[in-house]
This record gives C-alpha cells, sequence and structure tokens, in this order.
C-alpha cells in the first residue's frame, strides 16, 4: 500500500479529466473558506475586551489563540485525511456543524475556562477552508491549478484579515461577544449553502483498489513526508510565514489599543481592512506562480515580507507608517500561501487531501507557537520585542525561500 502511495505521488497526472467547476460556485467555495476561516480569528482585535471581561491577561490570555491553533492543527491531522475516502460533502456539513456550536458556546460563555475550551473545539472542527481547496483543484485543469489555487486563497485572507476588520467594529460599538454572533449566523449560512453547491455522490477512489484502513490512512502520512522533502519545505516555510503573521497581528492588537497609542479595538479593524486589499493580489499571484514556477515565485514573496518586517522598525507609535509594513507583509505572505498551495495541487488528486494535512498541521503549529510568543513577548518587550519577532521570521522565510529554490533546481 505504502509502495502504491508512493507511486501515486510521483505523478501529477489524472486517470480522469477533471470535471469544469462553475465560476459561480468558485466564488461560492472562496466565501465559504473565508467565513470557515474567519471564525478562528474574531479573538485577535478583541483580545484585551475579552480579558478584561472574564479578568485575565498576559500568557494566560494568549493561552486562548494559541490553543485554537494546535486544536486546529490536531483536527487537521485527524481528520483532514479522510477527504481522501469519504464523501467531502458529508464531511464538510459535519465540520461546519462543529463550529456552529462552538461559536455559539463562545458567544454564551460566561466562564474563561469554558471559553478557551469551545475556542479549541472550535479549531480542532475548522477543516472545511483546507478540504474545499483539494476538493476544487480536482475538479479543474492541471493549467489553472495555481489560478484557481489563488482564487480560493483570496477567500482565505479575506477570512483572516476580514475578521480583524469586522470583529475589531463589531467589539467597539456592540461588545466583544456580538462578533461571535455574527460568526454563528454565517456559519449557519454555509451549513445550509455548501451541502446543496457540493457532490452527493463523490468517487474518491478506483474500484478495483483495496480499501485503506483509517491507520492505514494516517500511517501513510510519514512515507509522504520522507519521500517529498519540497512538501516538508513547504509547510516549514508557511510556518514561519503564518506565524510571522499571527505574532504581527496580535501585537499590532495590543499595540494600537496600548495607552501610549490610545486608540480603541475599531482601529485594528480598519488596519486590517486596509490591508485587505491583498486579496485582489492572490489571483495574480497564482497566475505568476503558473507562469514562472512557484519555487521561483515564493522567493519573491519572501522579500516582500523581508521588506514588511524592515519596515516595521520605523513604524513605532506611528499609525501612518504602521500601513506601509502591514501592507507588504500581508502581501508576501498570502501569496507565499498561494507558491506553496500550488506545489502540492500540482500532485497526484489521491493523495493531495494528505499532502495539504502534512502542509496544515506544521502550518499550525507554527500557528500556535506564534500566537503565544506574540502575547508573551509584547507582554515582555512592547512594540520592540514584536518587531525583533517578526525580523527573525522574515529573516527565516527568505533563506528557506532561497534553499527551496536551489532544491527544485537539484
Amino acid at each position: 500500500m505504502k509502495a502504491d502511495i508512493l507511486t501515486d505521488a510521483a505523478t501529477s497526472s489524472t486517470k480522469t479529466a477533471p470535471r469544469r467547476i462553475s465560476e459561480a460556485k468558485l466564488f461560492l467555495f472562496s466565501m465559504a473558506c473565508a467565513v470557515a476561516v474567519a471564525n478562528g480569528y474574531y479573538i485577535h482585535p478583541l483580545i484585551a475586551p475579552v480579558g478584561d471581561d472574564f479578568g485575565v491577561s498576559g500568557t494566560l490570555l494568549g493561552l486562548v489563540p494559541a490553543l485554537n491553533q494546535v486544536a486546529l492543527a490536531l483536527g487537521i491531522l485527524l481528520l483532514l485525511p479522510l477527504g481522501d475516502r469519504i464523501n467531502n460533502r458529508k464531511l464538510v456539513t459535519t465540520f461546519v456543524a462543529g463550529q456552529f456550536l462552538a461559536l455559539l458556546a463562545m458567544a454564551t460563555a460566561q466562564d474563561f475556562r469554558l471559553f478557551v475550551a469551545a475556542s479549541s473545539l472550535l479549531g480542532f472542527a475548522t477543516i472545511t477552508p483546507y478540504l474545499l481547496p483539494a476538493y476544487v483543484t480536482k475538479r479543474v485543469r492541471p493549467d489553472r491549478i495555481g489560478h484557481v489555487t489563488g482564487i480560493l486563497t483570496a477567500g482565505i485572507t479575506v477570512g483572516l484579515l476580514g475578521s480583524r476588520a469586522g470583529a475589531g467594529v463589531l467589539g467597539h460599538y456592540f461588545g466583544w461577544r456580538s462578533a461571535y454572533w455574527v460568526g454563528t449566523a454565517l456559519t449557519l449560512a454555509l451549513l445550509i449553502i455548501l451541502p446543496m453547491i457540493m457532490e452527493k455522490d463523490e468517487k474518491l477512489r478506483d474500484d478495483s483498489e483495496p480499501q485503506e484502513s483509517y491507520r492505514a490512512l494516517i500511517a501513510s502520512l510519514w512515507p509522504i513526508i520522507k519521500t517529498m522533502p519540497d512538501v516538508l519545505l513547504a509547510g516549514l516555510l508557511q510556518a514561519l510565514s503564518f506565524g510571522f503573521f499571527l505574532a504581527l497581528w496580535l501585537g499590532i492588537g495590543l499595540h494600537v489599543t496600548s495607552p501610549e497609542m490610545g486608540y480603541g479595538v475599531d482601529v485594528v479593524g480598519y488596519l486590517a481592512l486596509l490591508a485587505g486589499m491583498n486579496v485582489f493580489i492572490a489571483p495574480w499571484s497564482g497566475r505568476l506562480a503558473d507562469r514562472i514556477g512557484p519555487e521561483k515565485a515564493r522567493m519573491f514573496f519572501a522579500i516582500s515580507q523581508l521588506i514588511g518586517a524592515v519596515l516595521l522598525i520605523f513604524a513605532g507609535e506611528s499609525l501612518w507608517i504602521l500601513v506601509l509594513p502591514i501592507l507588504f507583509s500581508n502581501f508576501g505572505g498570502a501569496s507565499m500561501d498561494v507558491a506553496n498551495r500550488t506545489i502540492l495541487f500540482n500532485r497526484n488528486p489521491e493523495i493531495r487531501t494528505r499532502l495539504m494535512t502534512i502542509y496544515i498541521v506544521i502550518m499550525f503549529l507554527g500557528g500556535g507557537l506564534s500566537s503565544w510568543l506574540g502575547t508573551a513577548a509584547y507582554a515582555w518587550g512592547q512594540w520592540n520585542a514584536i518587531v525583533g519577532i517578526s525580523m527573525v521570521f522574515a529573516s527565516l522565510i527568505m533563506v528557506l525561500a532561497i534553499w527551496g529554490q536551489r532544491l527544485h533546481k537539484t
């Protein structure tokens, strides 16, 4: 069985011609990714008022986003590989229902421990935005994979940044719980729409092949990692890129609302809304990866992140200067994800969900560590510590991107 998997992994050809997916459905899938992703990040601009409401702060408060990311990584490791075996429509419906229940618990929680537990459950059930790209790319021509990946990643970017913008504004005017009520309503809409646009009778494998057990499905991840160093490298690059993103935005949420700057959480939302302009760049990033190759493209994106980190040095307490590093770092981060995913989606469709599992688990383990590190670092050294962490992340990303290009050439 392992030998068959590795043989499949060595080729990007498919046994059947991909079915066409309409532009309308592609847009709906992209927006579904946005809503599902956003649910886990309302906490970032609201971390201060949530802490005040429950009477916690510092490292303890940092457990909320940290455990959410770790639970997400665990959920992806244990649940996402099922996408190569079980009807994706059934899986998505189940996972979205889990998100709905978790959000409802967070919106009504009166105890910090219950809030943390519900946030962790939310992370564990957030599989949809990582299952849908594999589902969709099986239904497009190979020469459009980068472009389609860019559109779906644009949806994820909308969710990541839109959650901060929306939660920041809602939290400022209506209280932090309002953001979670809105998230609950949007997730309920997903629970209705997604089963309507996904295939009911999806054929995932050749009936002549033996059925894999769940244990064999999970065990197959390790030989894939050993024989595909580019997949592992893509995961490490995205772990650092996502870590940079999370640490920076947690730092921004605390820095902008600090007594030194004196702004409200709504300003964090406005900054995120401005950074959301990068969503229009993601499809272009996908086309660039299709044209020049994803390995070469991500070196360009790593340079953008490094420029963003350097510009943070000059931001200080100036809100206007802060806009520049936000734009550069968010463009580089979102585009890096597009390039990395394009590498994975050019592999055999039969193992794409497992490739995404490896990629996303590594990514969110880095995200969980960075979420805790960002809040802890700010508590220790305020804004200067966030700048230092960002420089370290961006430098490592640049080094690994260069190494990835050399690995591809050899």
